[in-house]
C-alpha cells in the first residue's frame, strides 16, 4: 500500500483523481490535547478494488508537504469527494483552509435516507451493503505517534476502500428513489461555512444551566467568551482552561479578586493565577457592568405549561408510521424536542419544512389543528380526514 509523504506525490495522485467520477476520503486526528483538530492520517481511494487506487497521506512524516494540491481536487466540481460523517473531516480543512468540499456526499446521511437507521456507523454499512468486516483492532491508535504499524496501516486504508461500494450502492439507491435532493438538503448544513465558526460572543448558548436570570447570563456569556478567545489564541482544549461547572460556579459566585478565585470549589489550580484568573475578574466585571437592555435573554419554551402530552404522544405516533411507510430513520425527520415543541405550538422548526414537511409535517400539522385523526389497519396506522 502506497504511502504520500511529499507534495509531488500527492499532486500526481490528485491529478489522477480528477479524471475519476468520485473520491472516497476519511482522516484521523486527534483534538485531546488542542481546540482545533490535528490531522494525523488522510485516506484516499479512486473507484476501483481492493487497495487498487487507494493511498495513505502522511502529513507527520512528510513534514513540509503542502495540501494545496488535496484542495486543489476539493474545488474541483467534476469529481464528488465521499466521506462517512463528514462534519469533523470537514472542520479540519476549513480551519486549515477555508475549503470545503464541493460537491461532496456523506454516507451516514444518505443511509438514514434509505433506511439503515439513526446515525449508522461505518461498520455497520460495511457489513450490511460491502459483505465485509472491519477489523477494530486500531481503533483507539494514537494516529500521531510514528511509526505506523502495518495493521494500522491496513485498518485506516479499510474507511475507504470499503466506501466505495457504500457510495455506489446508496447513490444508485437515491437516484432510483428521488431521494438524492433529500440528501442534498441534508448537505447543505455541512457545507456551509457557518458549520464550522465558532463565535465567542456564542459560546455561552452550549453551557448547561437552569439559571435564565439575565445576569446570571451575563456573567455566563462573559466568561464563556473569555474561555474561547483563550483556548482558540493557545490552541488549548477548552477544558484545559475551566471545565463548565468551573464556569457556572464562577458565574453565580461572581469573584471579583484573586482571593476569591482562591476559594472556588472547581476552579483549576492553574486557572487561579496569571492570565487566565486575571481573564476571568476581567470576564466577571463585564458580566456585572453588562447594561440590562444588552444582557442576553434564554429562548426557553415552557413545555411543561403549554406542552398536549396526548397530542405529543401522538404526534410520535405519526412520526413511527412515516418513518416504517417511507423508511427514513425517524430521528431524521424529527426529534423528541421537535414533537413536543410542535405540541406546544411551536412552528419555525426543521421538520415542518422541506422534504420533512412532505413526509411529516403537513400531516403534523393537520392532526395538531384537528383536521385529520389517526386509525389503524391491521399493521398500520394511517390518517383519516375529519
Amino acid at each position: 500500500m502506497k504511502t504520500i509523504t511529499t507534495t509531488e506525490e500527492l499532486a500526481a495522485f490528485c491529478t489522477m483523481a480528477r479524471s475519476h467520477p468520485y473520491v472516497t476520503v476519511d482522516t484521523e486526528f486527534l483534538r485531546e490535547r488542542t481546540y482545533y483538530s490535528k490531522l494525523c492520517l488522510l485516506q484516499l481511494a479512486l473507484p476501483g478494488k481492493g487497495n487498487d487506487n487507494a493511498v495513505l497521506v502522511d502529513p507527520i512524516d512528510g513534514e513540509g508537504m503542502s495540501m494545496e494540491p488535496l484542495y486543489e481536487l476539493f474545488r474541483d466540481t467534476s469529481v464528488v469527494k465521499v466521506f462517512h460523517a463528514a462534519r469533523q473531516d470537514l472542520e479540519i480543512f476549513y480551519v486549515d483552509a477555508g475549503v470545503i468540499p464541493a460537491p461532496m456526499f456523506d454516507t451516514q446521511v444518505a443511509a438514514m435516507v434509505c433506511g439503515f437507521g439513526d446515525q449508522v456507523g461505518y461498520e455497520t454499512l460495511v457489513k450490511r451493503i460491502a459483505k465485509q468486516t472491519v477489523d477494530k483492532s486500531s481503533r483507539f491508535t494514537d494516529w500521531s505517534r510514528r511509526p505506523l504499524t502495518e495493521a494500522q496501516k491496513v485498518y485506516a486504508l479499510a474507511d475507504v476502500t470499503h466506501l466505495r461500494v457504500i457510495y455506489e450502492v446508496l447513490a444508485k439507491k437515491l437516484a432510483s428513489s428521488g431521494r438524492d435532493k433529500w440528501v442534498a438538503e441534508e448537505l447543505s448544513v455541512l457545507t456551509d461555512p457557518a458549520t464550522y465558526r465558532t463565535d465567542p460572543a456564542e459560546a455561552w448558548q452550549r453551557i448547561k444551566t437552569r439559571n435564565t436570570a439575565p445576569k446570571f447570563l451575563s456573567l455566563l456569556r462573559e466568561l464563556a467568551r473569555f474561555r474561547e478567545e483563550y483556548a482558540q489564541s493557545r490552541d488549548v482544549p477548552r477544558s484545559r482552561v475551566y471545565k463548565d461547572d468551573a464556569l457556572v460556579e464562577l458565574a453565580s459566585t461572581k469573584p471579583v479578586t484573586h482571593q476569591d478565585l482562591g476559594r472556588s470549589r472547581l476552579l483549576l489550580r492553574e486557572a487561579r493565577k496569571g492570565e487566565i484568573a486575571d481573564g476571568i475578574l476581567a470576564a466577571v466585571k463585564a458580566g456585572l457592568e453588562c447594561p440590562a437592555d444588552q444582557m442576553p435573554h434564554a429562548e426557553v419554551l415552557d413545555e411543561r405549561a403549554q406542552v398536549n402530552p396526548a397530542l405529543a404522544d401522538l404526534l410520535r405516533v405519526l412520526l413511527k408510521a412515516k418513518s416504517e411507510s417511507y423508511g427514513v430513520a425517524s430521528k431524521l425527520i424529527a426529534s423528541a424536542a421537535d414533537l413536543d415543541a410542535i405540541a406546544a405550538g411551536g412552528r419555525e422548526l426543521l421538520a415542518l419544512r422541506g422534504w420533512r414537511r412532505d413526509v411529516f409535517g403537513a400531516d403534523a400539522l393537520r392532526l395538531c389543528n384537528g383536521e385529520v385523526a389517526l386509525a389503524v389497519k391491521g399493521n398500520i396506522v394511517e390518517t383519516v380526514d375529519l
